[in-house]
């Protein structure tokens, strides 16, 4: 098949971007594909043997196909839990979406089948004065999976989102809905008005599925294929 790569942001920071990740990761790998994540830059890190490692980037190292080296899956690891701009300046780190970029590209040159590149927090959180996570989207090029937190306000941010995409020259290729609560209110009636105006295939409803929440669990509520063409 012809390799598929794929940017996925989400609505907010705590959306469950990472648990979509490595359950499409999951998906893939069921149908044979080797498939790698990616999560460029991380704010959140804590120190195991002498480096520090962001809880999200290995989860998807985990639940990728191939081996890679953490530094390879997160090439930038910041210490503070806080935006990347400021996380990075506290910790006198320059990041510039090209050399983010750069990164991923090494990772894309390995030929797997399956490449997703996580962002970080929403799509426009600020890398630095004048860029955001969506410059480092745009130098990549790849189509874009938007994670959608289920929950009052979604609607907004979603079709802001989507409209940013395309305002950006990319595809959004697919959504995903995940619940962020045991309830919501109209949850229907909020899932019917974002299939019709999102213009891309929603790829799976996953509900909420309460702790411990793993991409094992998630996997089952993704179509995964139909993103990459498999089936």
């Amino acid at each position: 098949m012809t390799a598929r790569r794929f940017f996925i942001t989400g609505t907010d920071t705590g959306v469950g971007k990472t648990l979509v990740t490595a359950a499409l990761l999951l998906n893939a790998r069921a149908f044979g594909l080797r498939a790698v994540g990616v999560k460029p830059v991380s704010a959140g890190c804590t120190l195991a043997n002498g480096q520090l490692v962001n809880d999200d980037a290995l989860l998807l190292r985990r639940y990728s196909s191939v081996p890679l080296d953490y530094a390879e899956v997160n090439p930038v690891a910041l210490e503070p839990a806080l935006a990347p701009h400021i996380a990075a300046r506290r910790a006198g780190i320059g990041l510039r979406a090209d050399a983010l970029a750069a990164a991923v590209g090494k990772v894309a040159d390995q030929g797997h089948d399956v490449l997703l590149v996580e962002g970080a927090g929403g799509w426009l959180v600020p890398l630095n004065a004048s860029e955001t996570m969506a410059d480092v989207a745009t130098r990549l090029g790849y189509p874009v999976v938007l994670v959608v937190g289920m929950r009052l306000g979604c609607l907004n941010h979603a079709l802001l989102t989507a409209a940013a995409i395309r305002a950006a020259g990319l595809d959004l290729a697919g959504w995903v809905a995940n619940s962020m609560g045991p309830v919501m209110a109209a949850f229907d009636e909020n899932i019917g008005t974002l299939e019709q105006r999102l213009p891309a295939l929603r790829l799976g409803t996953v509900p909420f599925l309460g702790p411990p929440v793993s991409p094992d669990r998630a996997n089952d509520w993704l179509d995964g294929m139909s993103l990459f063409g498999g089936r």
